[in-house]
């Protein structure tokens, strides 16, 4: 089992920025991939970014590239989700995930989430 843990939501303004992170904790040595989804009330959940076990290969949503960095610190057994430019838009319920497999759409551990509000 492992076990995720994210901080670092809030409310900021549009345009403000926000670091998110996830703790991970049980058998990390077994996730390869780790996760950042999302989910806007009434809406379902959607992808954000991904990175692999190394850090080396990572993915984006559209609607993130260019201001999002997904990073991890594998001896902290931490991800973080650098989030720039944020816009109303991007208000929604933040979830951490990991993965046994890289590349992947399927995520087998799933953090509670953390609030991130962006007013305009």
């Amino acid at each position: 089992q492992v076990q995720l843990v994210e901080s670092g939501g809030g409310l900021v303004q549009a345009g403000g920025s926000l670091r998110l992170s996830c703790a991970a904790s049980g058998r990390t040595f077994s996730t390869n991939a780790m996760g950042w989804f999302r989910q806007a009330p009434g809406k379902e959940r959607e992808f954000v970014a991904a990175v692999s076990w190394s850090g080396r290969s990572t993915n984006y949503a559209d609607s993130v590239k260019g201001r999002f960095t997904i990073s991890r610190d594998n001896a902290k057994n931490t991800v973080y989700l650098q989030m720039n430019s944020l816009k109303p838009e991007d208000t929604a319920v933040y979830y951490c995930a990991a993965a046994l497999r890289w590349p992947t759409a399927h995520y087998d551990y799933w953090g509670q989430g953390t609030q991130v509000t962006v007013s305009s």
